[in-house]
């Protein structure tokens, strides 16, 4: 996975990139415009964003990030701990809040549960026949032998064997598992590849695993039954080893900052002087309170709980905008400058500090299932939340529909228990199951409600719920049926889906809709190309050479229109199946796409199961057999050059 850092403070900035990166490909930014650049022109699976950063703050990034469209899953680290600060931030648009200083085994199960969340969930250990991934220690087995792969070599083997039947091209290979400033060239990827054939084969591997799709890229080799399984914890003696890591990890970053502490404590000795002799500039006051606030989010994770707690105070005496402060606050600024001095010349707590840079519990890696009971009838929901940990269920009730749609904003839970009637208010729950069936196709949903008429049965099984209970009933059979929803989900989701090998290229000048075109229809094997200028539309066709033309209608420059008669006009793709985008509803239009040769389309807001549906029947199977069996010859002749 590929995370984005966004930390000014070299420091602090170290030590998360030191942690994370055990796992991650981690890329970093030291200000929020280079980080917004860079989430624009890059894909990431998450951005770590420190809120207290220059050019743009972190909370403005947030904003700007959600309402270019970007749904990266964003983590905010501040050493603000007030509620109306977290509100803020999770209203921005962040996804989860972390306060500094923080325990490094927390951030990274809060890391793990966001990207589990932005992809199909996944236990720590899953096993496909002889091949096992372990991604709580990043180890891949075959059989009982461990593989000796590098980093690169995991990285894509873990990207195939979490992604079966997804097809990723060298280039997205390199996007995913490289460095901006790093990047090989795509031979590259080729002899990472035929690397991780040769160790499979001499693990006892009897048939290649990784397929190579011609002219694609590659994908793991599906096999009729996976069968996942569970890691309950580490060793004791792998804890050990994991523990020593991690301490000599901090004591070497700490030797290597600890004089960049020491500047900061000189710049807060500055600020007293200036205070005592009531020269306090503004620029010194921000530069101090800017100092102190890196020194609370810094100091407890280096093992200096105590000169955290310090920093924090002086924080607070620093916080009145205006630079003469009383005597009493000026002297009591002194003391405790010389008291963080003073716990600086300690020893680091380094034991502890580690325990906080490995994972080392269960309930961290796996976190109990979040169970959103939506409900206005209060002894109910308090009755199942009783119940809720004892069945290790996490529970949480919304009382009226809009309260569970902030909830579904902020955090999207394993199933949803919905009532469809409301006392006090003429809400009505299958409305907004709608609404939610359009947001999270895939989200379970059981509907529980005193109504027993056909007719919601009939609209509710039309949106795709996995149960109707009838109330009264019994709390236990409730969870009964949330736990048999959720063993069928986790099921069908590490249930290999069915692929169709192809590529489409989709030209829109709204960058939200390329960004939501490519997450609908990556996961189905297809390799989306999208284009933002319809001015470059030849050339990326021929560059391209799609399977499926996704064109929106109305274009500043080119219509959708005009670069449909352009393809059917040409030999060579007169015959490439067209779809439209196109937010008109009159009868003119319609004609219009029709005419110029456009094959289907599809109305904006664009609806998921739609999209999918209609760019799958379009590939017909003719064409994909006739790929099929292009791509097997070619497949053969691929692999005789890079095994030789």
């Amino acid at each position: 996975m590929k995370i984005l850092l966004v930390e000014d403070d070299q420091a602090t900035c170290a030590l998360l990139e030191s942690a994370v990166s055990a796992h991650h490909v981690v890329e970093t930014a030291a200000d929020g415009q280079s980080a917004m650049d860079l989430v624009e022109q890059f894909e990431y699976d998450l951005v770590l964003l420190d809120v207290g950063i220059p050019e743009v703050d972190g909370i403005s990034v947030c904003k700007r990030l959600r309402a270019r469209g970007s749904q990266v899953p964003i983590l905010l680290l501040t050493a603000k701990d007030r509620a109306t600060d977290r509100v803020v931030g999770l209203d921005a648009g962040a996804d989860d809040y972390m306060i500094k200083p923080f325990n490094t085994s927390e951030l990274l199960a809060r890391i793990r549960a966001l990207l589990r969340r932005g992809r199909t969930a996944t236990p720590s250990t899953v096993t496909y026949g002889d091949l096992q991934i372990d991604c709580a220690i990043n180890e891949i087995r075959y059989g009982q032998q461990a593989l000796r792969l590098t980093p690169k070599e995991y990285g894509i083997l873990e990207l195939l064997l979490l992604h079966p039947q997804r097809i990723f091209s060298r280039a997205v290979l390199i996007d995913r598992l490289w460095e901006l400033d790093e990047s090989p060239t795509e031979s590259a990827i080729s002899s990472h590849v035929k690397a991780i054939r040769q160790k499979l084969k001499a693990a006892g591997a009897n048939q290649d695993l990784i397929e190579t799709i011609y002219g694609f890229g590659y994908r793991f080799r599906s096999l009729k039954t996976p069968t996942p399984t569970h890691l309950d914890a580490l060793s004791s003696d792998a804890h050990k080893v994991a523990t020593e890591a991690a301490e000599s990890m901090l004591l070497e970053l700490w030797e290597r900052f600890k004089d960049s502490f020491d500047d900061q404590i000189a710049v807060l000795e500055q600020v007293i002087v200036a205070l005592e002799s009531g020269r306090l500039t503004d620029d010194l006051q921000q530069t101090a309170k800017q100092t102190v606030h890196k020194l609370v989010g810094s100091l407890g994770v280096y093992g200096f709980p105590q000169g955290s707690a310090i920093a924090r105070q002086i924080e607070g005496l620093l916080q009145p905008s205006e630079p003469q402060l009383q005597a009493a606050a000026i002297n009591q600024i002194a003391q405790l400058v010389t008291a963080l001095k003073q716990e600086l010349q300690r020893e680091p707590q380094l034991a502890q500090a580690a325990q906080g840079a490995i994972a080392q519990s269960t309930d961290l890696a796996m976190p109990l299932p979040f169970v959103l009971v939506v409900d206005d009838d209060q002894i109910l929901t308090d009755r199942l939340k009783a119940e809720a940990n004892g069945r290790s269920f996490q529970l949480e009730a919304a009382v009226n529909l809009a309260e569970a749609q902030r909830i579904v904003e902020y955090t999207i839970p394993d199933v949803v228990l919905l009532d469809l009637t409301f006392a006090d208010s003429n809400e009505n729950g299958l409305t907004w199951l709608e609404t939610l069936r359009h947001q999270h196709p895939q989200l379970p949903v059981l509907v529980y409600t005193a109504r027993d008429h056909l007719s919601d049965r009939v609209a509710a099984a039309r949106l795709g719920i996995q149960a109707f209970l009838q109330k009264p009933i019994a709390s236990a059979q409730i969870f009964q049926a949330i736990q048999a929803t959720l063993q069928q989900t986790k099921a069908q989701g590490l249930r290999p889906q069915p692929a169709i090998a192809g590529k489409v290229l989709i030209v829109d000048d709204d960058p939200v809709i390329l960004h939501r075109v490519s997450l609908m229809l990556s996961p189905w094997g297809l390799q989306v190309t999208p284009l933002i200028e319809p001015q470059r539309f030849w050339e990326t066709l021929i560059d391209s050479a799609p399977n499926l033309l996704i064109l929106d209608v109305e274009m500043p420059g080119l219509s959708g229109i005009e670069l449909c008669q352009v393809v059917r006009n040409d030999p060579q793709w007169g015959d490439l199946p067209i779809l439209f985008l196109t937010a008109h509803q009159d009868e003119k239009t319609l004609v219009q796409a029709f005419s110029a040769g456009g094959d289907d389309y599809i109305r904006k807001p664009i609806l998921e199961p739609e999209l999918i549906a209609r760019v799958l029947n379009r590939l017909q199977p003719e064409q994909i057999r006739r790929q099929q069996f292009t791509a097997a010859f070619m497949n053969q002749l691929h692999d005789v050059e890079e095994m030789a």
